[in-house]
C-alpha cells in the first residue's frame, strides 16, 4: 500500500515538473520592441529634440544613445551570461555617442561604423584556424540543430570530412556578409554624416543613418544568413540523409 501511494505522488509530480520547465524557456524578444529601442526612439529623439528649445545637441545625443545602450544591458542581465555580439553592440554605441560628444570629424565615426563588422569578418575567418570557428556559435549549434544526431549520421555515411569542408563554405559566406555590412556601414556614414559635430544638423544627420541602418544595412546582411543557412541546411539534408525537421531542434 504505501508503494502505491509513493508511486502516485510521484506521478503527481510530474505535470510540476514540466510545468516548471516550459516557465524556464528562454524570453522571446518582441521584434517591435526592439525596432522601437534601437532604431525609431532614438531617430526621433535625434531628429526632433536636438533644438536649444528641448534637449539641445549633447543631451539629445545622450538621452537618445541611452536607449539601445538600456536594451542591449538588460538583454545580457537576462540572459545571464555575457552574448559576444550583444556586448559589441552595445560598446559600438558607447563608442558613437563618445565620439559625437567629443565633437570628432564624422570620418571617425565612418571608419567606426565599418570596422566593427569588418573586425567581424575577419574574426569568423580567423576562427577556421581555431578549435570553436564563428560558424559553430552563429548557426550550427545545439540550440538550433539536433548536432549529435547530424554527428552519428555524418560518421555512418562516412562524410564527416565533406561536412567541415561545408562548414567552412559556410564561414566565407558568413564573413562576407560581415564585410557587405562593412563597406554599406562606410558608405551610409559618409552620404550623410556632413555637418560640423556638436551642431542640430549633425544630431539629425545622425538620427537619419540610425534610421537608414536596418534597410540600407541590417536587411542585406540578414538576407546574406538567411541564404547561408538554406545552404547549409540543404547539405545537411544531402549528407547525411536525414530531413530539416529530424536535424531541427524542437522548441
Amino acid at each position: 500500500m504505501t508503494d502505491t501511494r509513493q508511486n502516485s505522488t510521484t506521478s503527481t509530480d510530474l505535470p510540476s515538473d514540466a510545468q516548471a520547465a516550459q516557465s524556464q524557456k528562454p524570453h522571446k524578444e518582441s521584434l517591435l520592441g526592439n525596432l522601437l529601442l534601437n532604431i525609431v526612439i532614438p531617430t526621433l529623439i535625434l531628429t526632433k529634440l536636438s533644438g536649444d528649445d528641448w534637449l539641445g545637441t549633447k543631451w539629445a545625443i545622450v538621452v537618445a544613445l541611452s536607449f539601445p545602450v538600456i536594451y542591449g544591458l538588460r538583454d545580457l542581465k537576462r540572459s545571464g551570461k555575457v552574448n559576444f555580439f550583444s556586448a559589441l553592440g552595445v560598446i559600438s554605441i558607447l563608442l558613437t555617442g563618445g565620439m559625437s560628444l567629443l565633437e570628432l570629424e564624422a570620418k571617425y565615426i565612418a571608419i567606426k561604423e565599418a570596422a566593427i563588422p569588418g573586425l567581424l569578418g575577419i574574426a569568423t575567418i580567423a576562427s577556421l584556424r581555431t578549435r570553436w570557428p564563428l560558424v559553430r556559435t552563429l548557426i550550427y549549434n545545439e540550440r538550433i540543430l539536433d548536432t549529435a544526431k547530424i554527428a552519428r549520421a555524418l560518421e555512418t555515411r562516412g562524410n564527416t570530412g565533406l561536412f567541415e569542408r561545408t562548414l567552412q563554405h559556410a564561414s566565407w559566406m558568413i564573413a562576407g556578409s560581415f564585410f557587405v555590412s562593412s563597406a554599406l556601414n562606410y558608405l551610409l556614414a559618409e552620404v550623410l554624416l556632413k555637418s560640423p559635430p556638436g551642431t542640430e544638423a549633425f544630431n539629425e544627420e545622425l538620427g537619419k543613418m540610425t534610421a537608414l541602418s536596418f534597410p540600407v544595412i541590417a536587411l542585406p546582411a540578414t538576407i546574406i544568413l538567411m541564404l547561408v543557412l538554406v545552404f547549409l541546411f540543404r547539405r545537411i539534408g544531402k549528407l547525411t540523409g536525414l530531413k530539416l525537421e529530424e536535424i531541427m531542434v524542437q522548441q
